[in-house]
Formats: structure tokens, sequence, C-alpha cells
């Protein structure tokens, strides 16, 4: 019997992994309310990237 075992690329799910370089202070408290919270420290950054991004005005 043949047990296949299907996983999907990564990336196929609509996310692409990026590198970033951020300050201490700032991961130190994305980690505290990823903490407080229970949220990935992944899924902290997805939510405040998406509120960040709707929130921007640009000034000419």
């Amino acid at each position: 019997m043949n047990n296949v075992i299907k996983i999907k690329k990564r990336g196929d799910d609509g996310y692409k992994i990026i590198s970033v370089r951020i300050k201490e202070s700032t991961l130190s408290k994305i980690d505290s309310i990823s903490s407080d919270s229970n949220y990935s420290r992944n899924e902290l950054i997805n939510i405040l990237l998406e509120n960040a991004i709707k929130n921007v005005e640009i000034e000419e």
C-alpha cells in the first residue's frame, strides 16, 4: 500500500516570505503583545501591517 503525502509549495497560500530589519525595541514590543494576546509573532505582524496600510496617507 502506497501512502502518498501531498503538500503544497510554500507561497501557494497567497503569502510571501520576506526578510526585514527592525529595531530590537520594536521586536520586544511585538513579542510582548504576541505573548499577551496568544497570537504568533507572524500573525500579529500581519494584523499590524494590514491596519497600518489602511491608515496611510501620502503627503504631497
